[in-house]
């Protein structure tokens, strides 16, 4: 019992802390957006032709339709946690992508993430802006029309009091109930899963994370 309590105030604390580093965060970008307004008009203009030549030289709409897992697989640990094997794309496209696994767990993605500060999403959300949240290092709860709604419900009153986690419906994905961070991934039984903590200690602003601490608000909201 003392390991767990020890484990479960360790992570709330991490919680805690992250919870003021996005908020500080958020503090310092609504500085910076009114700073960046002063030169936006004349950026936009420079920006266009930027964007014009970038599209042109590096074909992001071939390199979007591709799988961009392609050549990897999943390998399960003792533990029964998916581990990607093989290279993950991190490229901003803005196209949709074909992925290897289905929720994805990496590649290619959209520019904008969706939010991840514990938000609920009642439909089913963009797989490619849902892949940036997992580059923040976010966990996404997913589950299917199989799973028992006194487990949706009870899991996403557990992700509205976890930052860096989302959670949505996923008709496609083979199991009821499934986690997904950058690179992981597992299936569960239900909300009382003890596997269902577990994968948010381990992956929450873990050590898989591309970009730790990258913000997990400001982005898009259903």
């Amino acid at each position: 019992m003392g390991s767990a309590n020890q484990s479960s105030t360790g992570r709330k604390a991490r919680i805690e802390e992250m919870r003021r580093a996005e908020q500080a965060r958020e503090r310092r970008n609504r500085i910076l957006v009114v700073a960046a307004s002063v030169v936006v008009v004349g950026g936009l203009v420079a920006g266009g032709v930027v964007l014009v030549r970038s599209q042109s030289d590096d074909g992001g709409s071939v390199a979007a339709a591709k799988d961009s897992s392609a050549g990897g697989k999943f390998v399960t640990g003792e533990d029964g946690v998916k581990t990607w094997q093989g290279k993950l794309a991190r490229n901003h496209v803005t196209k949709a992508v074909k992925y290897a696994s289905e929720p994805p767990v990496g590649g290619d993605h959209n520019p904008v993430w969706m939010n991840c500060n514990g938000d609920v999403y009642t439909k089913e959300i963009n797989n490619t802006n849902a892949v940036h949240s997992l580059e923040h290092g976010a966990v996404w709860v997913t589950y299917n029309a199989d799973a028992k709604k006194a487990d949706v419900d009870a899991l996403a009153a557990k992700v509205k009091k976890t930052p860096y986690t989302l959670m949505s419906p996923m008709d496609d994905q083979k199991d009821p109930i499934m986690l997904s961070a950058w690179g992981r991934q597992r299936t569960v039984t239900g909300a009382d899963d003890p596997n269902v903590d577990k994968f948010l200690e381990k992956f929450v602003q873990g050590k898989q994370t591309p970009e730790p601490g990258a913000a997990c608000t400001n982005g898009l909201a259903q």
